[in-house]
């Protein structure tokens, strides 16, 4: 993945071989707190939603990489610590999130392997160049087509997450599926990962 600050992008993957990766409620909170802790220090969420099988972000980035203190041994002295610094960058801090998740899935399930697809995609949605009307293809997840992407592709991706769930048929209302910022956009509940005034900036809107 390749991101740059300033601009919205539409992040997704879903589970290795189409299989689930959410198997209870607490799994879905869990996942939730891992995107507190790993996305939002680099970049605003507009919309998100999670699905048995797959996940959905929508970001704005405000920086691709920050300094992180670690701790670290001074020379000679074991007991004695020191704070160092080094970088992350969002792309690694993704990666981070997704494979501790997995480690504490495989331990709920007793299983082991990859969880999710090897690749997380990260599609951007305000530089169009190079990215085809009919952009997403995944297998497994619905495929969006576009005829003027430079006006509709944030709109239309924004609607396409919050929506997803009644697409799938897991609900016949978005309001009914508790993993979407959809009840959140729509005052239904005062959840705190999105960023209303981004939303705003960017006159997304749900189209009903």
């Amino acid at each position: 993945m390749i991101f740059e600050e300033g601009h919205l992008y539409h992040i997704y993957n879903q589970g290795n071989n189409h299989g689930r990766i959410f198997f209870s409620r607490e799994n879905y909170l869990f996942f939730l707190k891992k995107i507190e802790q790993h996305v939002l220090p680099f970049a605003d969420i507009l919309a998100w939603c999670l699905m048995p099988n797959h996940f959905h972000l929508m970001v704005h980035v405000n920086r691709v990489e920050l300094s992180v203190s670690t701790q670290g041994t001074t020379q000679g002295l074991t007991s004695s610590q020191t704070l160092s610094s080094k970088t992350r960058t969002l792309n690694h801090s993704i990666g981070i999130m997704l494979r501790s998740y997995t480690r504490a899935i495989n331990i709920q399930e007793k299983s082991s392997g990859a969880l999710f697809q090897q690749q997380t995609k990260a599609i951007c949605l305000t530089l169009n160049q190079g990215i085809t009307p009919g952009w997403f293809h995944s297998p497994g997840i619905t495929q969006i087509n576009i005829q003027h992407p430079e006006n509709q592709y944030p709109n239309i991706c924004f609607n396409y997450i919050n929506f997803n769930p009644v697409k799938d048929g897991l609900v016949t209302k978005c309001e009914d599926w508790e993993f979407s910022s959809y009840p959140d956009i729509m005052g239904f509940r005062d959840g705190k990962l999105i960023n209303r005034k981004r939303i705003e900036a960017f006159g997304l809107s749900l189209n009903r």
